[in-house]
């Protein structure tokens, strides 16, 4: 066992990762025990801005006499972490689904259809929508437009599949794995190749397909074979959970390898600071936090009372700038008025805009009022507001474990880990008795009311059925179809989690652990987005 002398030398820090400041241990001496030292790295996640945490007051701002009261003022501290600084566009969305395609649109087109947005949001009884319910997600003059038509559990999906791809891509950077190979997935097997496959990849088996290539060279023309279902899901589809948990999975071998203490070959670990944390959708409190920007000023405090992502009472930019008068955000103005007078025109777009239209706030976020409203991640109560930790506040806290079976790891249809719900605190000190009552379940087993598991049943078809349930979730921020109040960050309102609608789209956030987020780099930013506006 080494040990080094406990000094320090110039600026060098004390604590570091080459030894134990406790023991004197040598963290990289092959003699030691198996434990590995590095030091906090991170990676910085792509395309999103660094949001420094810090204190401010949630809620509304203003007296609104008519307006639903559940956002009572509440003081609170939410923590660093980092936000999409646009919302995500239609070409965005389009990747995903190419990829969902490519990876099982020969296997499991019903996950083809489950990715992709419902282009029907776009109806309307009394309005000729048509090319945009053809075009918006298909057509190339929207790809910078923000995607629309998604629901809550698909903007969660898509998260977690960013997560993966942005880990599969780093991994494949660092030459730990090799390109997936997409093109095997399309490729037609001959009888004797089958055999030959099946025993490279056993207990997987290529499966009979219609032939489609009745002439394979050197193989039985009344039989094809093509890659399978599960095997795919299980061994081809990349996922972080899969590859840090599951023992028995190991993507084709790269050109590097990482090792132990001890010389065994290794994967890669968060500790390597090779690897993102999960992408998921913000939080109310987080994305209220980001809309107003509370940055302080030289004085150390921040603008109170707020109204807008910008400051003043005005959707105008008044500052005495080139950008002097124009509007800050896409809404509507009044009755009729989506877009101004031709020749004049105000906001300039009758529905959606791209994603980088109008100015961005101090923290260099775009569209956080206007647009589309945008999903986050909490489970709607009215009295939110009242029942709430004062750090890092969220409703909505499901604790899973993996599942397992005959000691591995269960996959979903995506390729992704498979979690049981061991706690689900949704409903959790919400005051609410009627949102804990179920109501999704088939009419044809309904007699007014039944106990199921100690919870009781309302026939959904009752006017009376309560609407707030567990699966109702948070949308903010205000539309392009929407009356100027809703722009106030503070304002909320909710929908069902497995619903959309063509005012709704969403952007992704990331926690950011350690000190990932100094103010030495907020500051930069904050000067470098002020030189910008001017």
């Amino acid at each position: 066992m080494a040990f080094i002398a406990f000094c320090s030398c110039g600026n060098q820090r004390e604590l570091n990762t080459r030894y134990s400041n406790t023991t004197g241990i040598n963290y990289h001496d092959k003699h030691s025990f198996n434990f590995q030292a590095v030091e906090g790295l991170s990676t910085a996640p792509i395309g999103m801005v660094p949001i420094e945490g810090g204190t401010y007051t949630i809620g509304e701002t203003d007296e609104f006499i008519t307006a639903p009261r559940n956002n009572a003022h509440r003081q609170i501290t939410v923590g660093s972490f980092y936000m999409d600084k646009y919302e995500i566009t239609v070409l965005n969305w389009q990747e995903y689904v190419a990829w969902v395609e490519s990876v099982f649109g020969n296997v499991a087109p019903n996950l083809v259809h489950k990715a992709k947005p419902d282009s029907s949001v776009w109806q309307e009884d009394l309005a000729y929508n048509d090319p945009l319910v053809q075009n918006y997600f298909e057509g190339s003059m929207f790809s910078f437009y923000p995607i629309v038509g998604v629901t809550w559990e698909q903007a969660v999906r898509y998260c977690q599949w960013r997560t993966d791809r942005v880990n599969e891509i780093l991994l494949i950077k660092a030459g730990l794995i090799e390109h997936p190979d997409y093109a095997s997935l399309n490729k037609t097997y001959s009888k004797q190749e089958k055999e030959k496959w099946d025993e490279e990849h056993a207990p997987y088996t290529l499966v009979q397909v219609p032939n489609e290539a009745p002439n394979v060279v050197g193989g039985d023309s009344s039989a094809v074979y093509r890659i399978d279902f599960d095997y795919i899901r299980d061994k081809f589809v990349f996922n972080t959970d899969k590859y840090y948990n599951d023992n028995s999975y190991s993507p084709n071998a790269g050109r590097k390898s990482l090792y132990d203490s001890y010389g065994n070959e290794r994967k890669a670990n968060l500790k390597d600071g090779m690897l993102v944390i999960d992408y998921r959708l913000p939080t109310e409190a987080e994305w209220e936090f980001a809309a107003y920007a509370p940055v302080a000023g030289p004085d150390g405090l921040t603008t109170e009372g707020k109204i807008y992502p910008w400051s003043g009472y005005h959707p105008r930019d008044l500052s005495e700038t080139k950008t002097k008068g124009i509007l800050q955000a896409n809404f509507v103005r009044g009755r009729g008025d989506l877009m101004g007078v031709s020749g004049a025109l105000n906001d300039a777009y009758t529905t959606t805009a791209p994603v980088d239209a109008y100015l961005p706030n101090d923290f260099g976020l775009y569209n956080m009022a206007g647009n589309v409203n945008e999903w986050v991640l909490d489970v709607y109560r009215e009295t939110t507001n009242q029942e709430f930790e004062e750090y890092h506040s969220y409703r909505g806290n499901v604790i899973t474990k993996p599942v397992y079976y005959n000691n591995r790891l269960r996959i979903d249809s995506f390729g992704c880990v498979m979690r049981d719900t061991i706690i689900d605190k949704r409903d959790v000190r919400d005051g609410d008795f009627a949102s804990q009552i179920v109501t999704n379940y088939p009419l044809d087993t309904i007699n007014t009311k039944l106990p199921e598991g100690g919870k009781l049943m309302h026939d959904p078809t009752d006017i009376l059925v309560p609407r707030i349930t567990s699966n109702a979730r948070v949308y903010k921020g205000g539309s392009w179809n929407d009356r100027i109040y809703w722009l106030n960050p503070s304002t909320r309102r909710y929908l069902a989690q497995d619903k959309c609608s063509n005012t709704i789209g969403f952007r992704c956030a990331m926690s950011a652990l350690g000190d990932q987020v100094s103010p030495e780099k907020m500051i930069f930013q904050q000067k470098k987005q002020k030189k910008q506006k001017k």
